[in-house]
């Protein structure tokens, strides 16, 4: 197999299940880039707009719109910044930890019985992949 045909191939299969796991979430209605924000909020903890649109990789025009939806729907948190009054903290509310946390649940619900039918060398397989993608997603 050419390079080019492994691109393709990895390409799609990658699409394909990423579309499959985004739809295992708690709430459709929460777009992908809302869960992103909320789920980076929940896992590293509070921070500024700033901080949040650059770990995200948008832009704060963006993030700003994103932000808003998920503090009008009590998944997000405004307050005060400890050091510099004009800045805000964001954080995800104990609604949006939850809403995190099942779609998480969701997730793996859908995901873990069909890596259970696979071999154990497909397995270590997809264990191998798996970390060979992370390095590529680090490029």
């Amino acid at each position: 197999m050419n390079d080019v045909s492994l691109s393709t191939d990895l390409r799609i299969a990658v699409n394909r299940l990423s579309r499959t796991l985004r739809a295992q979430k708690a709430d459709t209605t929460v777009t992908d880039a809302q869960f992103s924000a909320l789920a980076r909020l929940h896992r590293d903890g509070s921070m500024t707009l700033a901080e949040l649109s650059r770990q995200d990789g948008v832009t704060p025009p963006s993030m700003t719109k994103t932000v808003a939806v998920l503090v009008e729907r009590g998944l997000v948190t405004k307050g005060g910044h400890g050091d510099d009054r004009r800045k805000v903290l964001l954080g995800a509310t104990p609604d949006g930890a939850a809403f995190v946390e099942e779609t998480r649940r969701r997730r793996d619900g859908w995901l873990t019985p069909r890596l259970a039918d696979l071999t154990e060398a497909e397995r270590q397989t997809l264990a191998d992949a798996t970390e060979i993608m992370r390095r590529l997603a680090q490029q």
